[in-house]
């Protein structure tokens, strides 16, 4: 990418990013002005507008004075690389999310290059810190995103071998077709006509099985996925390092796509990746046991009200994990297929008071409501967590600020805020994308299908849903092309669409009450030029 490359995208920046929703907030709202040159000149304000003066793209400028070892940049290049980084490291959402949507520009050599630099020179230890993991995230996802479009080039490749060999076999079968006799014919259309039951027969006698997670054979991409996973537990370790306390340590990213890959490894006769899973069976045992005992610790207070309170509080002491959730669930099965209909549901109703507890340990409440949605298979139940996350609620208690106390004093009524849903269906988009980008190569459930195909069901779900609520969004491009195609609007109209955006929770460009930030210079809030800086 040149440096001309850089500066017209770069200049994107200040336009309205596109997103899996139409839906905005008061704090994220972009607003992008666009202005065109008319046939014929003018004069005054629109001629400094009209001016380079508000060009962002004119800071980058292509630096003839060039080094040979890969260019020193200029004071231009500086100011747009330093406020690039500033709009990453700034931003409210997921720093992979800005990354994939600015994705041409983070895995841009030079910009690369600079930040390497960048690093290197920094005094500050924590500012360094921060700066080394957004260069490691970007460089992450720089590789996931070549591993997937290596995987879909494999995989085209493929699809177009198997549609040669099906045409190979469809002409060989016609030239066979040509050299038949009329008893041949017979025969073979009486071959067709039973070869549906023939097919049902099949089925039914579980002639043909799909092959199961752990019989699917692993892609190169899958193993170059997790280089960098088998340099963090494999040999050589840092002094005091042992096998157990890498295993310890980095128990929680051991999915079972990382375990295939060591077993492939220690069956190619790989010492250390042995020893990684023999480490990683005792961690496992100590920590089932530890979930028995917690179990046995819940099952001796007798009372269903009481085991929930013991769930309640393993949960404040942070002794729910994984294997607790799948010790419940082994024993609820095991008491249905016994019969014991009392059992079964007992430790069905513990489970889920489990699940919703670690539930509340969650960092978010996007995340959390994720995780429900995800447990759950009755489209009808998502639904309804859906529409009571997105629906805005009013506040049961007044928020102590110093003005509300004033006017309590005073023995006014104090300012409500406006109804807030639990979760913002923005902020769920965005947590929704996250998810994908760090864990949608999961598949934790043959049946419904990798984790990315169950999000993107939920997602769709969630715009029908936040749609009801608050009608089809409109984002400032959306607002602006409006009235550009309209060419005037009245201020009734203005108000109209600006009352619209209130009731959606959003917030229309021009009512922005931090606008006066775009002011043009020499202009006040009021749109009259300012004589003698007054």
């Amino acid at each position: 990418m040149n440096l001309s490359t850089f500066s017209a995208a770069l200049a994107v920046l200040t336009a309205h990013s596109s997103s899996a929703f139409t839906f905005s907030t008061p704090s994220r709202t972009i607003r992008r002005c666009t202005f065109s040159n008319p046939a014929s000149p003018l004069f005054g304000i629109m001629d400094e507008v009209n001016s380079d003066a508000f060009n962002l793209s004119d800071l980058l400028k292509q630096d003839d004075s060039v080094s040979g070892n890969g260019g020193v940049t200029t004071d231009e290049m500086e100011k747009a690389y330093e406020m690039f980084l500033g709009q990453l490291v700034f931003s409210t959402n997921d720093p992979r999310i800005d990354i994939m949507e600015n994705y041409d520009l983070v895995v841009d050599p030079q910009w690369l290059s600079w930040l390497d630099r960048k690093i290197s020179s920094c005094t500050d230890v924590e500012e360094k810190m921060a700066l080394r993991d957004l260069n490691n995230m970007i460089l992450d996802i720089k590789k996931r995103v070549e591993l997937s479009k290596a995987q879909e080039e494999r995989a085209a490749k493929e699809a177009e071998e198997a549609e040669l060999q099906r045409i190979a076999a469809a002409e060989a079968e016609m030239e066979k077709g040509r050299a038949m006799s009329g008893s041949d014919v017979l025969r073979k259309a009486a071959a067709v006509d039973t070869a549906g039951v023939d097919k049902i027969v099949q089925e039914q006698s579980g002639g043909e099985k799909k092959k199961t997670f752990y019989e699917t054979d692993l892609t190169p991409e899958i193993r170059m996925s997790y280089e960098d996973m088998c340099k963090n537990v494999l040999p050589p370790y840092k002094a005091g390092e042992t096998v157990a306390t890498v295993v310890f340590n980095h128990y929680d990213q051991f999915d079972a796509q990382f375990i295939k890959v060591l077993n492939e490894r220690a069956q190619n006769g790989d010492a250390d990746s042995q020893a990684v899973l023999g480490a990683l069976a005792e961690e496992q045992q100590k920590r089932v046991n530890a979930a028995t005992m917690a179990l046995k610790e819940v099952l001796a207070q007798g009372e269903p009200m009481r085991m929930e309170g013991s769930i309640v509080k393993l949960a404040k002491e942070g002794r729910i994990d994984e294997p607790f959730l799948l010790l419940l669930e082994a024993n609820a099965e095991q008491a249905k297929a016994a019969g014991a209909t009392g059992p079964a549901e007992l430790m069905t109703r513990l489970r889920k008071r489990a699940m919703q507890e670690k539930d509340k340990q969650s960092a978010t409440r996007e995340i959390k409501l994720l995780r429900q949605l995800l447990r759950e298979s009755n489209s009808s139940e998502r639904e309804k967590l859906l529409t009571d996350a997105f629906t805005p609620k009013e506040a049961l208690i007044v928020p102590g600020t110093a003005a509300n106390a004033a006017k309590a004093i005073d023995g006014e009524a104090p300012e409500q805020e406006k109804p807030m849903p639990e979760v913002p269906p923005p902020d769920f988009i965005n947590c929704c994308k996250a998810v994908l980008l760090n864990f949608g190569n999961l598949n934790i459930d043959e049946e419904r299908g990798d984790l990315a195909t169950q999000i993107k069901l939920i997602a769709s779900e969630a715009e029908v849903v936040a749609t009801r609520i608050y009608g089809q969004g409109m984002t400032a491009k959306e607002q602006q092309d409006r009235a550009w195609k309209e060419q005037t609007t009245s201020i009734f109209d203005l108000e109209t669409l600006e009352i619209e955006a209130e009731r959606r929770g959003e917030v229309a460009p021009w009512a922005n009450p931090d606008a006066n930030d775009d002011l043009i210079p020499g202009f006040g809030p009021d749109g009259k030029m300012q004589i003698g800086g007054t």
